[in-house]
């Protein structure tokens, strides 16, 4: 129901919107790495919406402050103190819009934000609304004045994705419905609500996963950190994605159980991001996503 409402504005991604549904039932923090003018703000909006869930947009500039992103201490001169005034991280969904062109110490800013749920201002702690999660973009292609993310902070996103362009009939949709409905917005409906959202987050929390399988997710982030290839593994935060995702997708899948299919569908997604590979194998072009396929194939998939 949520994927297809999402679907009336993201035309012909319907994977896409199954993955980002799966972050979403994860609880978990979303990067989206691609070109410009793939709708990666407006899936993001659009989900947002479709949630009904309160939505702040952060463009990320080199100049960008913490502060400005967290809130801070203003004086009130008519009470004569201090009063916490809540930066747009106050909110269920942030999209962080080119994150990579902010500096680290801005960058670090959401590091608590994105674990604990929480900021520290001060010496005082504000929790975050619930549910809270990030989605945040980057973009491949323009290196210059960006600032890499630093290992720390990748290994927070649950999971690393791309959109990719529509093929050509999908983009001759975009602009027949576009022709259509006679202006650039789409009104999306609600369909839930933020409280309905964790409920959801909390019912996949009762998907069993056999004994088996939790050896397997073991395995596969096992063997990043003993491949030949990859200078650094997976950090056991990439078993927990991998477990919370597959229960995640079970659940989408109307199931109560997790599959070994929902571990293959969802590895790279949750663990490739957070493997450095050595340089001598970056220079050759190797991709993570591939080192987290090879891996794939050579583990023994458990049997029933």
């Amino acid at each position: 129901m949520l994927t297809k409402e999402v679907g009336k504005v993201i035309i012909g991604k319907g994977h896409v919107l199954d993955n980002v549904l799966v972050n979403i039932l994860a609880s978990g923090n979303l990067l989206f790495e691609d070109y410009p003018g793939l709708a990666k703000t407006l899936m993001t909006n659009t989900f947002a919406d479709a949630l009904g869930c309160d939505f702040k947009r952060v463009q990320f500039t080199p100049d960008l402050l913490p502060a400005d992103i967290t809130g801070t201490n203003v004086y009130d001169a008519k009470k004569g103190e201090f009063t916490f005034k809540p930066g747009p991280l106050f909110c269920n969904l942030l999209l962080s819009d080119e994150i990579n062109r902010a500096p680290p110490k801005t960058q670090a800013a959401l590091l608590e934000a994105m674990q604990e749920k929480q900021v520290t201002i001060g010496t005082v702690t504000h929790k975050l609304p619930a549910p809270f999660l990030t989605m945040a973009t980057q973009n491949p292609v323009e290196q210059e004045g960006t600032y890499p993310l630093p290992e720390a902070q990748l290994d927070r996103f649950m999971m690393k994705m791309s959109v990719g362009y529509p093929d050509r009939s999908d983009e001759d949709e975009i602009l027949a419905r576009r022709i259509t409905r006679k202006k650039d917005a789409v009104d999306v409906e609600v369909i839930t609500d933020p409280q309905k959202v964790i409920a959801m987050q909390q019912a996949t929390e009762d998907v069993y996963i056999d004994p088996g399988l939790r050896q397997y997710i073991v395995e596969i982030v096992a063997r990043t950190r003993e491949d030949p290839r990859v200078l650094v593994g997976s950090s056991p935060r990439g078993s927990q994605a991998l477990l919370k995702c597959s229960r995640a997708l079970a659940a989408i899948n109307g199931r109560d159980f997790v599959t070994p299919d929902d571990v293959k569908g969802i590895a790279a997604l949750a663990v490739a991001h957070r493997l450095i590979l050595k340089p001598e194998h970056q220079i050759k072009g190797l991709e993570a996503d591939e080192v987290i396929t090879a891996i794939l194939r050579e583990v023994p998939v458990p049997t029933a």
